[in-house]
Order: C-alpha cells, then sequence, then structure tokens
C-alpha cells in the first residue's frame, strides 16, 4: 500500500507538545474555506451523508484498515474530527472480521449534529465502548483528562477546515496524544482538478500538496511519515485524499529518504 515513504529531519524531540507560537506557520493555498465548519456540516448533514455513501467512502476506509498492518488487539484509539463515525466504525469493523479485540475508541467532533447521529447509529446498532465528545482540535486541553497516550490517532476530512497557517498547530497537538512508538493516521483532501470544485467550492475546504503535508509534518515534530493508497478496489478514492501515517519516535535519528 505504500508508495512514497519519508524520514522527515527531526528538528525537536518528540514528547512535550510545543506552543504555537513556536511553530513556524505552513500556509497552504486556501479554497473558498469555511469560517463556520459547524454550520455547513449543521445545515449540510444530510447531504454529506449521502455524498459519502455514494463515492463509497465507508467501504473503502473498511477495505484499507482490513490491509492495514496497525491494527492490533486492545488498541488505543482517537478518532479526531469524527463526524457521523464513519471512520471509527469502518476501523472497528475492520477489527472484527480480522478477529482481533476493539480497545478503547474515543472521537471528537467540532459539530453537535454530527455527534448526535453518531450517538444515534451506536444505540441503534447496540454498540458500546465507544465514547464521543465535542472538543475542537485546536483546544485539545478541553478533552476528558485520561484521553491520552494513544496507540493510533485517526483523522480524516476535518484538517481541510482550519486555516491553512493552524494545519502545524493542530498536528503537534495531536502528536503530543500519541504514545511511544504510536502513530497518527490523515486522511486529507489533494488539490487537484477534480477536489477544486466538489471538496474546494461545495465544501468550502482547503486542499493540499504532498510538499505542503511533508513539511507541516516536520514542523510538528514528527519523525518519519509515509503516504499510503487504497486497496486496488477504491483506487478511486486517491482522487480525493492524501493518507498519511506518521511516528513520532523519542530518539533522535539520522535523516533518510525512501522511495518505493
Amino acid at each position: 500500500m505504500c508508495f512514497d515513504a519519508v524520514a522527515l529531519p527531526p528538528e525537536r524531540d518528540c514528547p512535550s507538545r510545543l506552543s504555537p507560537r513556536a511553530i513556524p506557520p505552513v500556509v497552504g493555498t486556501a479554497m473558498n474555506k469555511t469560517s463556520d465548519p459547524t454550520r455547513l456540516y449543521t445545515e449540510r448533514a444530510q447531504s454529506y451523508v449521502r455524498f459519502v455513501r455514494c463515492v463509497g467512502y465507508p467501504q473503502g476506509l473498511r477495505a484499507y484498515f482490513l490491509a492495514s498492518p496497525l491494527l492490533r488487539s486492545g488498541l488505543r484509539v482517537l478518532d479526531a474530527g469524527c463526524g457521523t463515525g464513519i471512520v471509527t466504525l469502518a476501523m472497528r469493523e475492520a477489527l472484527l472480521r480480522r478477529n482481533l479485540s476493539p480497545g478503547p475508541l474515543h472521537g471528537f467532533d467540532l459539530t453537535p449534529a454530527m455527534i448526535e447521529r453518531f450517538r444515534q447509529t451506536l444505540h441503534r446498532r447496540a454498540i458500546e465502548g465507544i465514547d464521543v465528545v465535542q472538543a475542537n482540535v485546536l483546544q485539545l486541553e478541553t478533552l476528558p483528562s485520561l484521553w491520552n497516550d494513544y496507540d493510533l490517532i485517526v483523522s480524516a476530512s476535518m484538517m481541510e477546515y482550519l486555516p491553512a497557517n493552524r494545519l502545524v498547530d493542530a498536528l503537534d497537538g495531536l502528536r503530543g496524544l500519541l504514545s511511544e512508538g504510536g502513530t497518527l493516521v490523515l486522511f486529507i483532501t489533494r488539490r487537484n482538478w477534480l477536489m477544486r470544485p466538489l471538496i474546494g467550492r461545495w465544501w468550502k475546504a482547503n486542499l493540499y500538496e504532498s510538499g505542503e503535508l511533508e513539511e507541516s509534518f516536520r514542523r510538528a515534530g514528527f519523525s518519519s511519515m509515509a503516504f499510503r493508497a487504497f486497496p486496488l478496489r477504491f483506487r478511486h478514492l486517491g482522487l480525493w485524499a492524501h493518507i498519511v501515517e506518521a511516528r513520532c519516535s523519542r530518539q533522535r535519528t539520522a535523516p533518510t529518504l525512501t522511495r518505493r
């Protein structure tokens, strides 16, 4: 699944979360970004559900996690920007299909309407062991005190709604919630001819190129990252998203660059 792996120069030690002022901004190209994603996703919640079902987004995520070596029993997971729960539920199903036991599954989102849909789904399907709260990725101190030390943090279709110059701050904050050797998996919209009208204009989101993401992860203190791909059956989703798997080591390593 890997088509490009990059080890990033370790500009700082990993354990501490730096203040936003200590991190130089990476300025991406904004595409009609919305200043109020909560209102956007409240008004278009049903349209969002229809849209993601139409393109096979839940099935593509499940296929990705079914093939991922990151999954194991007891995994402690945080879904940052969980929305209606598509990523969390896809991962949970992948764990069960692989006969792995889910560990603690936590999620947060900025939009109450999306969280309520997620909770309704959990109730309707009688799913336990998933906790969801409202929070802002730029104010992670408001999360429950025990929400830390994660083996895996996933985030899909959320970072695009931050001001481009706050992307590094958000990545750095999530890095601070990872355990030693933990991994952040980011699904974030590409900048290309199709996503400009479809996501940039209709969904009012920022779009990113791979070089911008490499620089952002480097500045956020991650020691290595790899760009991944959806399984072959769902390669059409590759037109939409970069998939980045980033890891933070507490030990400094010599910078390397690997192409596969």
